[in-house]
């Protein structure tokens, strides 16, 4: 991968850029020179600026077909960022099965999979990195999100293992931790996904977390994230880890 924009533009490939992070990300890709693939499941162009340089296409991470299509379609890559992610808040005992592998279905082996369409190319050409976007939720237990940091903690282990597979081809693996962000759709994306897990045996419990997130201080933006993504791309560096926001940072110096 060029070390310089001067002398070629790179091009990022960012799933998930439909709202949040994904879309932060794209946005600043952009505003540093960068050819911007950002991808969605259903593409909405009018979210960012028309521009030569960014173009918006339809991914579903769960979809082989859909990943094929948008990989042909997008054309060589430099950087794959894998933000694309749903979120679940509720009480593990009330979570369907069914509910838990959607939450993997997405968060781990659709990572997985644009991972795996990606390294071809990145092997072929000795360059490349690949962005896994995880959590804060992997740094330090927290209630009522077991399946969700499960599927994030299985990208953790992936990534730092992938990290060594694909060192000898000089492709880079990282991985953005992101803290609370309130200003995220993590919970009105996931509202529906979400309705009746919370027992009532588990309501006075849920409701402290519910008032202890209130009172935060420290909190991620989604320009926390977009930077520590651009950090983590462009690191020449052994560092797999990039947490994401004060509160993350936070957590990560106590480990």
């Amino acid at each position: 991968m060029p070390t310089t924009l001067e002398t070629t533009v790179n091009t990022v490939l960012i799933t998930g850029c439909s709202s949040g992070y994904g879309l932060e990300t794209a946005r600043y890709f952009h505003t540093q020179g960068w050819n911007v693939i950002a991808t969605m499941r259903s593409p909405h162009e009018n979210l960012l600026p028309r521009s030569e340089r960014l173009r918006v296409l339809p991914l579903d991470v769960t979809n082989p077909r859909s990943i094929a299509a948008a990989l042909e379609a997008s054309g060589p890559i430099d950087v794959l960022v894998n933000n694309a992610g749903i979120g679940l808040f509720g009480a593990f005992e009330a979570t369907p099965m069914a509910t838990t592998r959607e939450v993997f279905e997405t968060n781990t082996f659709g990572v997985m999979a644009m991972t795996q369409a990606v390294l071809p190319q990145f092997r072929a050409r000795r360059s490349g990195v690949v962005v896994n976007v995880t959590s804060s939720a992997t740094l330090a237990p927290m209630p009522l999100v077991a399946a969700y940091t499960a599927s994030k903690t299985a990208v953790e282990g992936f990534t730092a293992s992938l990290a060594f597979e694909l060192e000898a081809f000089d492709v880079r693996m990282k991985l953005v931790q992101p803290g609370y962000a309130p200003t995220t759709r993590f919970t009105s994306n996931g509202s529906e996904r979400m309705r009746g897990l919370i027992p009532e045996a588990y309501q006075p419990f849920a409701q402290r977390i519910f008032a202890s997130l209130t009172q935060v201080g420290a909190v991620t933006t989604e320009a926390d994230v977009a930077e520590a993504i651009w950090r983590a791309a462009n690191d020449q560096s052994g560092q797999l880890r990039f947490p994401a926001g004060a509160d993350a940072v936070a957590l990560a110096e106590r480990i």
